[in-house]
């Protein structure tokens, strides 16, 4: 029996090579997005790989939306192996003047999104008695930027559910894991009407201590070594892919 991932956000940019990582390893896929364009193309392309490939068009902000999700896998896949909570999306604005609703709507996505998914899938994966979880952080849960209190509010809330959810959780096989990623360059990995080359400076490059952006690649390769089982003994960790671009201290020069 093959194994099955469940990807939410997975039709572009780092959901996407996600889900092409995974479907190169021989898992099934199943990826939820809100965008239904993404999504066809995001099919086409595993199954040009030849590979097996699912897409449905969900908000995770919507509880029903979540909920026909997982009634679909449960019904036609049986189980699932691996989630990856990716879907996110950022309203920012100056902390003085962002509305409240704007505010419920990044945790409602980000955070809260990724825990009613987490609870569906833990359902399914404490019959089997083995699973893992992988919520998609950020660096700007651990720092920030001016005028992103929201999205780091949802970020920094997905870190704490990570050690919490691990040890609810672990009784039953299921282990729970973060991926915190920095400057991660999507734009050659969005639908075709949106894709454009990307270009660097040499200074965009030198800030990371690695001499390079970070790729879609670089977060999927770590998704598939937290899913697996050589990562067995790891669980309420949460996994920093910056380059170094945070450990890095800066001092404005004369």
């Amino acid at each position: 029996m093959s194994k099955k991932a469940a990807i939410t956000g997975g039709a572009q940019g780092i959901g996407k090579a996600i889900a092409l990582a995974f479907a190169d390893k021989g898992y099934e896929v199943c990826i939820a997005d809100v965008d239904p364009e993404a999504g066809a193309e995001a099919i086409q392309e595993l199954r040009e790989r030849g590979h097996e490939g699912y897409f449905m068009q969900v908000d995770v902000g919507k509880e029903s939306d979540v909920e026909r999700w997982f009634s679909w896998i449960e019904s036609e896949l049986g189980h699932i192996d691996v989630l990856i909570n990716n879907a996110g999306i950022a309203r920012n604005a100056p902390m003085l003047e962002l509305p409240l609703a704007s505010f419920d709507e990044v945790l409602g996505v980000n955070l809260r999104g990724a825990f009613a998914c987490s609870q569906l899938a833990a359902k399914l994966m404490k019959r089997q008695g083995s699973g893992a979880i992988i919520h998609m952080a950020s660096t700007r849960g651990l720092m920030s930027e001016p005028n992103t209190e929201a999205y780091a509010a949802s970020k920094g809330g997905l870190l704490a559910l990570t050690h919490a959810m691990a040890v609810s959780l672990g009784p039953y096989g299921i282990r729970v894991n973060a991926i915190s990623p920095g400057w991660i360059e999507t734009a050659d990995w969005q639908k075709t009407s949106e894709r454009r080359t990307p270009v660097h400076s040499e200074r965009d490059r030198l800030q990371h201590p690695v001499g390079r952006v970070g790729k879609p690649e670089d977060v999927a390769a770590a998704c598939l070594y937290l899913a697996g089982d050589s990562a067995g003994f790891i669980t309420g960790q949460n996994l920093v892919i910056d380059g170094g671009m945070t450990v890095k201290m800066i001092y404005e020069e004369e």
